[in-house]
């Protein structure tokens, strides 16, 4: 039998208190964690049920919101508006020329005969002539009817009182022939004036005559329905635009691809007639559905009423089938009356994509006056004298009427 020093048995019993604090210590952490192996061996014990995937959820971290981003704002339509505005025949007869005419052969100032339409005429943003007469020039000979040539100097006054471009196709285009064409134009180009309807080359036809105001671009054509029996070259028809549908379709439909707005000048009509006739009202129908959106008329060297014509894309063309004289020496009281025509042409751009509106057409009536064919002048109707005013307004008012029959909205500035 074994027998153990007094040493022995105290390291023994250490030994047996070491085991007992080790199982005591295994038995706490095994309560807290009831998956140990510690746990697993102890009788009587099983494992804790795993957790379930929503107690695994709302252990993990909230997720991060993302902000909703802010809408871009949609741009605001840009609005874009010009006035355009034309005056009818300037038509120089002799009697008209000499009374510009400057002592001792100075040459000719037709800028008095002007005077008191100038701050009226110089309103619109665009203004269009019809240089009824050719200013070929004293070097071709000046000449009345029924073969028209006028001098240089008219077109200085219409360039001085505003105007902006003039058209030239109409029955006395040829009066000088073909001389007279390209001194006419010479003279349009030397003082920077545009024009348009006759021309001096056939480069010359080709370019389409666009100006631009308040970023709205304008293309104008203009066509004369004949020159009065003198024939344009056959080898040179580009001297003068005849109103040919093929070539007056297919030249609108050329500038809508280059302005905004395209204003079409006709020469055409009934002279003396203050009603339309037949073949105006056709033709204004096919230049509307060809695309036309302004159609000024001249040649019945009296007024005639405005009208709009619906177009199948949804817009109207404006159409002023004559405005009249402007200037002349003719002496039947409905020629005396003549006028400025306008209309309001407003572009809207939107994500864009640009359309025009016509607006609010308004006429301002003028007289030419003058006496035993002299001191001519062209008065506003609100400067009229007593005088005038009492031999003219009922006339006026008669012209008047008619004038709006086909379009009761017309506007005038008459103070009637």
């Amino acid at each position: 039998m074994f027998t153990f020093t007094k040493m022995e048995k105290i390291v023994g019993l250490l030994l047996i208190v070491i085991l007992l604090l080790s199982v005591g210590i295994g038995f706490e952490l095994s309560r807290l964690n009831p998956d140990s192996e510690l746990a697993e061996a102890l009788p009587g014990h099983s494992a804790a049920p795993s957790p379930t995937p929503s107690a695994v959820q709302s252990a993990r971290p909230a997720p991060t919101l993302t902000p909703t981003p802010t809408p871009t704002p949609t741009p605001a339509p840009v609005v874009s508006q010009v006035t355009l505005a034309a005056i009818g025949d300037v038509l120089i007869h002799n009697s008209v020329y000499r009374d510009a005419m400057l002592p001792n052969g100075g040459g000719y100032d037709f800028t008095p005969m002007f005077s008191q339409v100038r701050d009226m005429l110089q309103r619109p943003d665009l203004l269009m002539a019809n240089s009824e007469s050719i200013i070929g020039g004293s070097e071709l000979g000046l000449s009345s009817y029924p073969l028209f040539n006028s001098p240089h100097e008219v077109g200085d006054a219409l360039k001085d009182s505003g105007v902006d471009l003039v058209t030239m196709a109409n029955n006395h285009a040829m009066d000088m022939r073909e001389p007279g064409i390209l001194a006419a134009a010479a003279y349009w180009d030397r003082i920077g004036m545009p024009y348009t309807g006759a021309f001096v080359s056939q480069e010359d036809h080709d370019r389409i005559r666009l100006l631009v105001r308040n970023d709205i671009s304008f293309a104008f054509l203009s066509y004369t329905y004949g020159t009065n029996g003198i024939p344009v070259p056959a080898n040179k028809p580009y001297l003068v635009n005849r109103t040919q549908d093929a070539a007056m379709e297919n030249e609108i439909a050329r500038a809508k691809q280059l302005a905004d707005v395209v204003v079409v000048a006709m020469h055409w009509g009934s002279e003396d007639q203050m009603a339309t006739n037949a073949n105006q009202i056709e033709l204004a129908r096919r230049l509307s559905a060809w695309g036309a959106d302004i159609v000024i008329g001249t040649h019945p060297h009296v007024l005639q009423p405005f009208e709009w014509v619906e177009r199948e894309d949804g817009m109207r063309t404006l159409v002023m089938y004559s405005l009249g004289n402007f200037l002349s020496a003719q002496d039947q009281p409905l020629e005396l009356i003549g006028g400025i025509g306008q209309i309001e042409v407003v572009k809207t751009v939107k994500n864009g994509a640009a359309t025009i509106t016509l607006q609010n057409p308004a006429f301002t009536p003028t007289y030419n006056r003058y006496e035993n064919f002299r001191n001519y002048r062209i008065v506003p109707w609100l400067e009229l004298s007593p005088g005038d005013y009492d031999k003219m307004n009922g006339l006026w008012l008669s012209v008047k009427a008619r004038m709006m029959e086909k379009m009761p909205e017309l506007r005038f500035f008459d103070a009637s």
